[in-house]
Protein backbone atom coordinates (compact mmCIF):
# COMPACT_ATOMS: atom_id res chain seq x y z
CA UNK A 1 0.00 0.00 0.00
CA UNK A 2 1.82 3.12 -1.00
CA UNK A 3 1.82 6.11 1.92
CA UNK A 4 -0.96 8.83 0.58
CA UNK A 5 -2.95 5.79 0.59
CA UNK A 6 -1.83 5.30 4.28
CA UNK A 7 -1.94 8.84 4.88
CA UNK A 8 -5.91 9.12 3.31
CA UNK A 9 -7.05 6.20 5.59
CA UNK A 10 -5.29 7.66 9.28
CA UNK A 11 -6.91 11.36 8.24
CA UNK A 12 -10.38 9.97 7.72
CA UNK A 13 -10.33 7.78 10.86
CA UNK A 14 -9.06 10.74 13.01
CA UNK A 15 -11.86 12.98 11.44
CA UNK A 16 -14.18 10.62 12.02
CA UNK A 17 -13.37 10.19 15.25
CA UNK A 18 -13.53 13.74 16.12
CA UNK A 19 -16.79 14.48 14.39
CA UNK A 20 -18.44 11.52 16.67
CA UNK A 21 -16.91 12.95 19.80
CA UNK A 22 -18.51 16.28 19.05
CA UNK A 23 -21.57 14.50 18.39
CA UNK A 24 -21.72 12.62 21.24
CA UNK A 25 -20.66 16.19 23.68
CA UNK A 26 -23.95 17.78 24.72
CA UNK A 27 -22.27 21.51 24.58
CA UNK A 28 -23.58 23.77 27.45
CA UNK A 29 -22.57 21.52 30.63
CA UNK A 30 -19.28 21.69 30.79
CA UNK A 31 -18.26 21.70 35.08
CA UNK A 32 -21.79 20.56 35.60
CA UNK A 33 -21.95 17.36 34.59
CA UNK A 34 -21.97 14.84 37.62
CA UNK A 35 -22.26 12.38 34.53
CA UNK A 36 -18.68 9.63 35.87
CA UNK A 37 -15.77 8.50 33.85
CA UNK A 38 -17.20 8.51 30.49
CA UNK A 39 -18.50 12.11 30.50
CA UNK A 40 -15.43 13.35 31.41
CA UNK A 41 -13.52 11.49 28.89
CA UNK A 42 -15.86 12.71 26.49
CA UNK A 43 -15.30 16.10 27.67
CA UNK A 44 -11.80 15.71 27.41
CA UNK A 45 -12.01 14.51 23.90
CA UNK A 46 -13.79 17.78 23.27
CA UNK A 47 -11.82 20.33 24.70
CA UNK A 48 -8.76 20.64 21.82
CA UNK A 49 -11.70 21.13 19.53
CA UNK A 50 -13.25 23.82 21.31
CA UNK A 51 -10.17 26.21 20.36
CA UNK A 52 -9.28 26.91 17.27
CA UNK A 53 -5.39 28.04 18.60
CA UNK A 54 -5.37 24.55 20.14
CA UNK A 55 -6.83 22.90 17.10
CA UNK A 56 -4.54 24.46 14.71
CA UNK A 57 -1.27 23.88 16.66
CA UNK A 58 -1.81 20.12 16.97
CA UNK A 59 -2.58 19.22 13.07
CA UNK A 60 0.49 21.67 12.94
CA UNK A 61 2.79 19.89 14.75
CA UNK A 62 1.85 16.62 12.68
CA UNK A 63 2.03 18.36 9.03
CA UNK A 64 5.23 19.53 10.50
CA UNK A 65 6.58 16.27 11.62
CA UNK A 66 5.65 14.79 8.23
CA UNK A 67 7.74 17.58 6.64
CA UNK A 68 10.73 16.01 8.81
CA UNK A 69 10.06 12.65 7.86
CA UNK A 70 11.75 8.91 9.39
CA UNK A 71 11.10 8.85 13.05
CA UNK A 72 10.10 12.47 13.56
CA UNK A 73 6.93 11.51 11.97
CA UNK A 74 5.73 9.62 15.12
CA UNK A 75 9.09 11.10 18.00
CA UNK A 76 8.05 14.91 17.27
CA UNK A 77 3.89 14.35 17.99
CA UNK A 78 4.94 11.52 20.94
CA UNK A 79 7.03 14.63 22.37
CA UNK A 80 4.23 16.97 22.27
CA UNK A 81 1.85 15.07 23.91
CA UNK A 82 4.19 13.69 26.65
CA UNK A 83 4.92 17.26 27.62
CA UNK A 84 0.88 18.12 27.07
CA UNK A 85 0.69 15.84 30.20
CA UNK A 86 3.23 17.41 32.32
CA UNK A 87 1.44 21.09 31.63
CA UNK A 88 -1.80 19.56 31.91
CA UNK A 89 -0.92 18.10 35.56
CA UNK A 90 0.76 21.64 36.20
CA UNK A 91 -1.97 23.74 34.95
CA UNK A 92 -4.73 21.58 37.11
CA UNK A 93 -2.48 21.87 40.42
CA UNK A 94 -3.15 25.49 40.05
CA UNK A 95 0.28 26.65 38.03
CA UNK A 96 -0.52 29.96 36.32
CA UNK A 97 0.94 31.41 33.35
CA UNK A 98 0.55 35.36 32.86
CA UNK A 99 1.12 35.45 28.86
CA UNK A 100 -0.13 31.83 28.04
CA UNK A 101 -2.69 32.83 25.78
CA UNK A 102 -0.03 34.98 23.65
CA UNK A 103 2.28 31.98 24.36
CA UNK A 104 -0.36 29.48 22.58
CA UNK A 105 -0.59 31.99 19.73
CA UNK A 106 3.12 32.05 19.32
CA UNK A 107 2.72 28.62 19.44
CA UNK A 108 0.25 28.91 16.40
CA UNK A 109 2.81 31.28 14.13
CA UNK A 110 6.07 29.45 15.17
CA UNK A 111 4.82 26.38 13.94
CA UNK A 112 3.08 28.20 10.54
CA UNK A 113 6.35 29.40 10.08
CA UNK A 114 8.13 25.87 10.47
CA UNK A 115 5.84 24.72 8.13
CA UNK A 116 6.01 27.96 5.46
CA UNK A 117 10.03 27.05 5.41
CA UNK A 118 10.02 23.60 5.78
CA UNK A 119 12.60 23.87 8.17
CA UNK A 120 14.26 20.58 9.01
CA UNK A 121 15.76 20.69 12.98
CA UNK A 122 17.67 17.76 14.07
CA UNK A 123 15.20 15.51 15.67
CA UNK A 124 16.33 16.02 19.24
CA UNK A 125 15.35 19.97 18.48
CA UNK A 126 12.43 19.35 16.89
CA UNK A 127 11.23 17.36 19.80
CA UNK A 128 12.17 19.75 22.04
CA UNK A 129 11.07 22.65 20.29
CA UNK A 130 6.94 20.78 19.93
CA UNK A 131 7.59 20.00 23.57
CA UNK A 132 8.00 23.38 24.62
CA UNK A 133 5.18 24.56 22.60
CA UNK A 134 3.02 21.83 24.13
CA UNK A 135 3.43 22.66 27.56
CA UNK A 136 1.51 25.89 27.36
CA UNK A 137 -1.47 24.38 25.96
CA UNK A 138 -1.31 21.17 28.16
CA UNK A 139 -1.15 24.45 31.18
CA UNK A 140 -4.54 25.47 29.99
CA UNK A 141 -5.91 22.29 29.23
CA UNK A 142 -5.77 21.42 33.06
CA UNK A 143 -6.66 25.21 34.04
CA UNK A 144 -9.75 24.81 32.03
CA UNK A 145 -10.76 20.80 33.52
CA UNK A 146 -14.52 21.13 35.23
CA UNK A 147 -13.43 21.03 39.09
CA UNK A 148 -15.61 17.61 39.09
CA UNK A 149 -13.91 16.22 36.91
CA UNK A 150 -11.43 13.25 36.67
CA UNK A 151 -8.67 14.62 35.86
CA UNK A 152 -7.24 11.34 34.46
CA UNK A 153 -10.38 10.23 32.56
CA UNK A 154 -10.57 14.37 30.91
CA UNK A 155 -6.95 13.89 30.30
CA UNK A 156 -7.18 10.74 28.70
CA UNK A 157 -9.88 12.14 26.35
CA UNK A 158 -8.11 15.16 25.22
CA UNK A 159 -4.64 13.16 24.57
CA UNK A 160 -6.45 10.93 22.21
CA UNK A 161 -7.89 13.99 20.73
CA UNK A 162 -4.56 15.46 19.97
CA UNK A 163 -3.05 12.09 18.88
CA UNK A 164 -6.11 12.30 16.29
CA UNK A 165 -5.22 15.64 15.39
CA UNK A 166 -1.56 14.73 15.00
CA UNK A 167 -2.72 11.49 13.02
CA UNK A 168 -4.73 14.37 10.55
CA UNK A 169 -1.57 16.63 10.44
CA UNK A 170 0.69 14.14 9.17
CA UNK A 171 -1.63 12.67 6.88
CA UNK A 172 -2.13 16.02 5.50
CA UNK A 173 1.44 16.84 5.34
CA UNK A 174 2.20 13.30 3.30
CA UNK A 175 -0.62 14.43 1.13
CA UNK A 176 1.09 17.47 0.40
CA UNK A 177 4.28 16.63 0.04
CA UNK A 178 2.93 15.08 -4.06
CA UNK A 179 1.39 18.55 -4.01
CA UNK A 180 2.89 21.93 -5.63
CA UNK A 181 4.87 23.47 -3.18
CA UNK A 182 2.73 26.40 -2.97
CA UNK A 183 0.24 24.28 -1.07
CA UNK A 184 2.38 23.66 1.88
CA UNK A 185 3.83 27.10 1.60
CA UNK A 186 -0.01 28.77 1.69
CA UNK A 187 -1.18 26.54 5.00
CA UNK A 188 2.10 27.62 6.54
CA UNK A 189 1.40 31.01 5.48
CA UNK A 190 -1.95 30.68 6.82
CA UNK A 191 -0.96 29.65 10.52
CA UNK A 192 1.33 32.46 10.43
CA UNK A 193 -1.30 34.78 9.72
CA UNK A 194 -3.87 33.39 11.82
CA UNK A 195 -1.13 33.33 15.01
CA UNK A 196 -0.19 36.20 14.50
CA UNK A 197 -4.38 37.49 14.30
CA UNK A 198 -4.02 35.44 17.76
CA UNK A 199 -1.21 37.95 19.53
CA UNK A 200 -2.86 41.23 18.32
CA UNK A 201 -6.68 40.00 18.97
Amino acid sequence: MKIPSIARSFTYASVTLLLTATAQAHPGHDGDHGGGLTWDFTGGLVHPLGGLDHLLAMVAVGVWAAHLGGRARWAVPAAFMAALAVGAALGSGGASVGWLEQAIAASVLGLGFLVVTAARLPLAAGMGLAALFAIFHGVAHGAEMPANASGTAFGLGFLVATAALHTCGVGLGLLSARAPKWVRQSAGASLVLAGGWMLIA
